[in-house]
């Protein structure tokens, strides 16, 4: 086939994610399997208006704050003249309706929706702006296939309107060969809790550093390390020194990817306590590398941790049962050791050739579908 994509950023912009991630991942391997891929995206300091990525023809257009006009503009000036099997647009932010303009049959590829969370995060303007252009997603999407990465997003979409039986689900993959136990579980004594993630208001890092001093009470030596940068990142510098913590919470920063397995393989507890996520990536990764994890009861989250299993459930924003969750783990050897154990287990059957096969079925079925 030939595929057009539609994604505010590429693989190769420093801000680039899960959402990202799971794009690239199908895509690599549909360039692998003969097909011709376009991939359109906002620009980035540095990087070029085009450019290739593993096969990839990348076109940049517009910024964080105009990419979903500029590329549509974009589209219509390059690629209107060319033929494409199918596109896939990546619902993720402001959506592009792209159903609206181009001259192809479109599949919505949808990690998740912000909703009402995304006022955690944006100005009252910028909230307002997502938020009604989320709306319109269920008019003009009308009679579109949509591929969602987990039953909570399935879930919304159908709340929001979309008919479920345009929806298929497909659960995001995992690099089998980059992520591994570097040091045995029974062997990790120091009390590390993990946070690996964009620095944002939305990915809730402020709750566990919160959570904190309440853990530091039944665990004295316990401190976190937080892998990941972002806006947010001096707002909880401040909050953990105002909290009296400053010298128990190391910023990591972005570490390079062999580091951000060290820092997993180090904690004892990894910890997710966002309000929303699409699927729940780290989470996995954390598995991965024989790490339970604490995290929100929240939509995704729900899915990628098996309560009680590979880790724990609380309720969003509960401080108190977040650090409770966090200090029964670091005390509770025998619970810990089981969750890691059954957490390995969970991770090794996600594999992103077997997300790309099943997410090719769908790829084919919207584009022949519209073709007939």
């Amino acid at each position: 086939m030939k595929v057009l994509a539609f994604n505010w950023r590429d693989p190769a912009h420093p801000e680039a994610g899960g959402a990202e991630l799971h794009l690239s991942e199908i895509l690599t391997r549909a360039v692998r399997d003969g097909d011709e891929v376009t991939w359109l995206a906002e620009r980035f300091p540095g990087s070029k208006e085009e450019d290739d990525y593993r096969g990839i023809r990348i076109l940049r257009k517009g910024s964080w704050y105009n990419a979903h006009l500029a590329l549509g503009d974009l589209y219509r000036r390059r690629l209107r003249g060319e033929r494409f099997d199918l596109v896939l647009e990546d619902i993720n932010k402001v959506p592009f309706f792209t159903p609206r303009y181009v001259d192809a049959p479109v599949l919505a590829v949808v990690p998740h929706l912000f909703g009402a969370a995304v006022f955690q995060e944006a100005s009252p303007l910028v909230g307002a702006v997502v938020w009604a252009h989320e709306s319109l997603i269920p008019h003009v999407y009308r009679g579109i296939p949509f591929l969602a990465i987990s039953e909570s997003t399935r879930d919304d979409l159908v709340r929001r309107g979309i008919p479920r039986s345009s929806i298929d689900v497909v659960r995001c993959g995992l690099d089998q060969d980059a992520y591994e136990v570097l040091i045995p579980p029974e062997r990790r004594e120091e009390p590390v809790i993990a946070f690996v993630g964009r620095l944002r208001k939305y990915k809730g890092a402020q709750y566990l550093i919160r959570a904190l001093p309440r853990v530091l009470g039944r665990v004295p030596s316990a401190r976190i390390e937080i892998v990941g940068d972002g806006p947010y990142r001096e707002a909880l510098e401040s909050l953990a020194r105002r909290l009296g913590i400053g010298d128990r919470v190391a910023f990591l920063g972005p570490l390079p990817h062999r580091g951000k397995v060290e820092a997993l393989n180090r904690a004892l507890v990894a910890v997710a306590p966002s309000p929303k996520e699409g699927w729940g990536l780290t989470v996995i990764e954390a598995n991965a590398c024989g790490t339970p994890v604490v995290a929100s009861r929240s939509p995704g989250l729900i899915e990628s941790v098996k309560d009680g299993e590979t880790g724990i459930l609380v309720p969003h924003g509960d401080v108190t049962a977040l650090a409770d969750a966090i200090a029964d783990l670091l005390q509770d050897r025998a619970r810990r050791l089981a969750m890691a154990e059954a957490g390995l287990r969970w991770a090794r059957g996600f594999t992103w050739e077997r997300c790309y096969r099943e997410s090719r079925a769908v790829m084919e079925r919207a584009a022949g579908a519209s073709a007939a």
